[in-house]
């Protein structure tokens, strides 16, 4: 087919050739005839409406900024020669009840998975945000910040009482390095190079800090009638990530963007005054030293119950025969696997409770609740294992199965705050409340825990895909018992979260304003995954390419890019128009139905032709509704192509008889801003 096409070019050329040899050399020739004027098909309607959209800008090539390759394919998924770096801890604390601190020794064993070496390794110092100094502290605004130490004065921040590396057949032989900090990292030089493709490294750290009443509502000290509630979290040196994408993850923590962290196992050893309780990411070791006999034996009928057993009732709390005898301190032992991150918490005032989980496999877990006397009772913490039970089972068959094996729910400071098997929640929570932010902290174990996305750069990736499993699962929950009886009018939502002003969702979490951070991390993404579940893809499409990226990024550190292109090739869908819209920029939607028009005024079976215009950025699929005088009515989508070279679209619609009205969007499914031009109706 090529040797033809060239063959009539070369015969079309040289023929223009001849001609324009002829004319020029007799100028008596006539000149050649005026070319047929063509009937323009795109002639403007002067009675369109002004538009802001540009089929150009919505459509435009090039989403993608680079190509697939061994490490990440383009397919979305990990290429064949990904790569991710190991963080194991082993770790030793002591906590002082008196003084809020908390003392110890960290064991990293560090692998170095890159094919590159490394000379040097940064950690992150968190508790360093709640100095004077930080620059967290320097950016919380006169009227006070969620971020930060709430304005206490302390001695905060991390004391490193050194670092060292840890050589010989047992680790005997323990080298101190040099190391540097700055604000909330701190770097450490290595004697030698770490070896590439799985060099490891052994590198002791004796630390201690005061913990604050207030973290940044993430930890904290809860002052309840019979003792304080510690939730400890952010409390040894973290290794930062070294990944493909940035090299080393460094930017400082000050408050507004969470974590992004290596996975490993995490052995803890947590030493207290034999009066309190402590419970933490992971399983106990050594349940038979630190429980009661009695308690031991309802410890071993709440694994075989669906329903929530008492294990330290509220009546035994002040009871010295609820705790060992004998023992002034006691040590608790817990190891989790496979783990990007750990925190525990201790009280002196806790009743514990617990219940079976049933897992998909087969396998069985624990959902833990621990909370003060202050937040028992029925409309209260009394039903946290019922809420954490039903939500670990409905995620676990829903999405992937849960993989730790106890799901522990703390009542303290921290309004709603996750960790790997455990979260802290408000102890002032009750019903719905506590329903919520159960379901929304243990939620998180996919999003994060599960899924390694970055925190600090991508608020979005966990907030907002976790606000979209949130909103499925209430349904599930005791016949829908907390579950919204109001639909939502989404019309009346998308006026919220494309706002002008509003920074787009991709900015980075510390770059937007704390206002704006439960619209751009939480409802607004978790909006656009909804969008592309009920609207553009369908739900079967749609959860099998969720379930796709869960999967193949489970204990991984995807990218935005990653879940873009897992999205497209499993459902199968370019995506890029809508990504655009509503990630990358801020656009709004306003879809109008113009007019309608019929072939025949005096005949009205003979059809009618309906025009709509797109007159902001963004595109959609439509929805409509055609109603006619007798009351009949009809649905109508239209696939989002129809913008694709468009800015506004007519349609022949074979009507029998007069149309009453055409609405756009009837059930506001979709996030147009303006309703008022969103129904036509004809002139009475």
């Amino acid at each position: 087919m090529k040797i033809v096409y060239l063959i009539c070019f070369m015969l079309l050329a040289s023929t223009e050739m001849v001609t324009a040899q002829t004319t020029n050399a007799t100028s008596t020739t006539a000149p050649p005839p005026a070319p047929r004027a063509r009937r323009n098909m795109d002639q403007p309607d002067p009675n369109a409406p002004a538009s802001k959209y540009d089929y150009r800008d919505a459509f435009a090539p090039f989403f993608y900024t680079k190509n697939g390759n061994e490490y990440r394919a383009a397919s979305g998924e990990p290429g064949p020669k990904y790569w991710q770096n190991r963080a194991d801890y082993k770790l030793d604390v002591k906590l002082n009840e008196a003084t809020n601190e908390i003392a110890g020794t960290e064991i990293l064993t560090y692998t170095n998975n890159s094919p590159l070496k490394l000379n040097f390794i940064w950690m992150q110092l968190d508790q360093n945000l709640f100095k004077k100094d930080s620059r967290g502290s320097a950016i919380v605004p006169l009227n006070g910040s969620r971020n930060g130490g709430g304005g206490q004065e302390f001695d905060a921040g991390y004391k490193i009482k050194s670092v060292k590396i840890l050589s010989g057949a047992k680790n005997e032989k323990a080298t101190p390095v040099e190391y540097l900090i700055e604000d909330t990292r701190m770097q450490i030089f290595l004697p030698k190079e770490l070896a590439a493709n799985g060099g490891n490294i052994k590198i002791q750290i004796e630390y201690s800090f005061i913990s604050p009443e207030y973290g940044s509502d993430r930890m904290g000290i809860y002052n309840a009638k019979n003792g304080k509630v510690f939730t400890v979290a952010q409390w040894f040196p973290r290794v930062a990530v070294f990944d493909d994408i940035i090299g080393w993850n460094t930017n400082p923590y000050t408050g507004p963007g969470e974590f992004y962290l290596e996975y490993g196992d995490l052995d803890i050893s947590i030493t207290t005054g034999s009066n309190m309780i402590v419970v933490s990411s992971g399983e106990l070791l050594n349940a038979s030293e630190v429980y009661t006999a009695e308690q031991l034996k309802r410890w071993a009928a709440a694994a075989v119950s669906d329903k929530t057993v008492i294990i330290r009732s509220a009546q035994e709390v002040t009871d010295a025969n609820s705790r060992p005898k004998n023992k002034a301190e006691l040590k608790w032992h817990f190891k989790i696997k496979n783990a990007r991150d750990a925190a525990w918490a201790a009280s002196s005032s806790f009743i514990i409770d617990a219940a079976k989980i049933n897992l998909p496999s087969g396998k069985k877990g624990l959902a833990i609740s621990a909370y003060p006397l202050e937040s028992d009772g029925d409309k209260a913490w009394g039903r946290s294992t019922e809420y954490v039970k039903s939500t670990i089972e409905y995620y676990s068959n829903k999405w992937y199965e849960y993989p730790y094996p106890a799901a522990t729910a703390v009542a303290g400071t921290p309004g709603g705050m996750e960790y790997p098997g455990i979260v802290f929640c408000g102890a002032r929570a009750r019903q719905g409340g506590l329903w919520g932010v159960n379901d929304h902290e243990f939620g998180h174990t996919w999003f994060p825990m599960i899924v390694g996305s970055n925190e600090r750069l991508y608020g979005w990736m966990d907030e907002g895909f976790n606000t979209f499993i949130n909103s499925l699962s209430a349904a599930n929950f005791n016949n829908g018992e907390y579950k919204s009886k109001v639909p939502q009018d989404k019309n009346r939502i998308g006026a919220m979260y494309t706002a002008p002003g509003l920074e787009p969702m991709l900015t980075y979490v510390d770059n937007y304003k704390e206002r704006n951070n439960g619209t751009l991390s939480y409802s607004k993404p978790g909006e656009g995954l909804t969008l592309l579940r009920d609207v553009i893809l369908g739900e079967d499409r749609f959860d099998r390419a969720l379930r796709a990226y869960i999967n193949r990024w489970a204990f991984k550190h995807p990218t935005p890019d990653d879940f873009f292109h897992t999205i497209e090739n499993v459902a199968g869908e370019s995506l890029q128009w809508f990504w655009r819209g509503w990630f990358v920029n801020n656009w709004r939607l306003d879809v109008a139905v113009r007019s309608v028009k019929y072939n025949d005024s005096t005949n009205f079976a003979k059809g009618a032709i309906i025009t709509l215009d797109n007159l902001e950025k963004m595109a959609m699929p439509v929805i409509l509704e055609v109603k006619t005088v007798s009351g009949k009515t009809d649905r109508i989508k239209l696939p989002v192509e129809i913008w694709q070279r468009n800015v506004a679209w007519s349609f022949s619609y074979p009507c029998t008889e007069e149309i009453e009205s055409v609405s756009y969007d009837p059930d506001k499914v979709l996030p147009d801003y303006n309703a008022a031009n969103n129904v036509w109706k004809r002139n009475k």
